[in-house]
């Protein structure tokens, strides 16, 4: 949103209380849950650096390609001068980890069990970025996840909490269930009192992660992340890494959900952030069984159609290999010949940890003699090393 037509930014000086408690209330009216303001000088070029240079970004190349861009926001827009540091509360209902008991179900991240936050926070957003843009006759730019920005250290300055040993925000009245957004804009604010870091001795989101994705606290290995894993990882998923997933077929909560912060959380009250019909335990038969029109029906409106059919259906597969529920074989046998080697290849894992060694050996022997994909063909032939 622009100042207006061949017109240049009103300078202003800072904006102290009386104005940031206008956007303050502003903001709640527009359904946010907590408000902070952050000066965009501000930068988190370091971390990032240091992020890429250990690998731990994994595939997503897109990491490094914007990292001079997320490094301060006014890398991303030289006329940023503050930042509105917006979250709202998307706390779950109940243990975030009961569907890890069910193994016949897959296991959903809260955070993708109702409809897709980035689109229901991009209203909210430019609700207020107007209102900002009347008032303050200044140009603002909103972000919601999906641009090169450092959210969570800019959430941190901004007071909204602090970043826990599992790098996530954590704040005093949210506890781990935040999601985050912000607006730039071209006037500077009086800046919040930065979040300090209340995590104390605790280790209890470190130990709780089942794959040991924290080489050390506040750093995390993607490359081990189940939410990495079974949402941005494209490719074939580790062997090693394929018992300790569980039924986790879309994120992990766990290191959120043992925060003992979550003590003084209280459950949503947006409605779109409910867990919508289906998503809070689907059933693994099912989802197992979508093509991609129905996949693309079912997951309508939730973060979950990004990944797509193929990633989501390998995650699946990955969960029915770990129910150690026979009755699964046939639905991952009828997976054996999909038009996709990454689903392939993990109906062949899963159907070797449920089906006895002569029925595998003989699907093997069909099949094998079929197989063009050389990550398929080693799934079979690993399997019987």
């Amino acid at each position: 949103m622009a100042a207006g037509p061949g017109r240049e930014p009103v300078s202003r000086p800072r904006l102290g209380a009386a104005d940031k408690a206008a956007i303050r209330d502003r903001a709640l009216e527009a359904g946010f849950d907590a408000v902070g303001f952050a000066d965009a000088a501000h930068g988190a070029g370091a971390e990032l650096a240091e992020f890429l240079a250990q690998g731990f970004h994994g595939d997503m190349g897109w990491l490094a390609g914007t990292a001079e861009r997320r490094s301060s926001p006014t890398s991303l827009w030289p006329d940023a001068k503050g930042v509105v540091a917006l979250a709202a509360n998307y706390g779950p209902e109940g243990n975030a980890l009961d569907a890890q008991d069910e193994p016949g179900q897959g296991a959903i991240s809260v955070y993708a069990r109702g409809r897709d936050y980035h689109d229901v926070l991009k209203k909210r957003l430019r609700v207020l970025a107007g209102w900002l843009h009347r008032t303050y006759d200044s140009e603002v730019k909103l972000f919601v996840d999906t641009a090169p920005v450092m959210e969570k250290p800019i959430a941190e300055q901004a007071g909204l909490g602090w970043q826990g040993k599992h790098t996530n925000l954590v704040s005093r009245r949210f506890g781990s269930w935040l999601f985050l957004a912000e607006i730039y804009t071209a006037i500077a604010f009086e800046p919040d009192v930065p979040g300090g870091d209340l995590c104390g001795s605790c280790r209890r989101c470190l130990d709780a992660c089942p794959t040991n994705a924290f080489p050390a606290p506040h750093q995390l290995d993607a490359r081990r992340c189940i939410s990495y894993l079974t949402i941005e990882h494209q490719g074939h998923i580790e062997a090693e890494l394929r018992p300790l997933m569980g039924n986790r077929i879309y994120g992990c909560d766990d290191c959120l959900a043992v925060c003992p912060w979550n003590k003084f959380a209280t459950p949503s009250s947006i409605e779109e952030f409910l867990p919508r019909p289906g998503l809070d335990a689907p059933r693994l038969a099912e989802l197992a069984a979508l093509d991609d029109a129905e996949f693309r029906r079912k997951f309508s409106g939730s973060p979950i159609k990004r990944s797509g059919r193929d990633r989501i259906v390998r995650n699946v597969l990955i969960a029915i290999g770990n129910s150690a529920d026979t009755a699964h074989a046939p639905v991952a046998e009828r997976l054996l010949d999909d038009a996709s080697p990454l689903v392939r290849a993990m109906a062949v894992w899963a159907l070797a940890q449920l089906i006895d060694a002569g029925r595998f050996e003989s699907l093997r022997a069909h099949y094998l003699r079929l197989e063009s994909d050389p990550a398929v063909r080693d799934e079979w032939n690993d399997a019987v090393a």
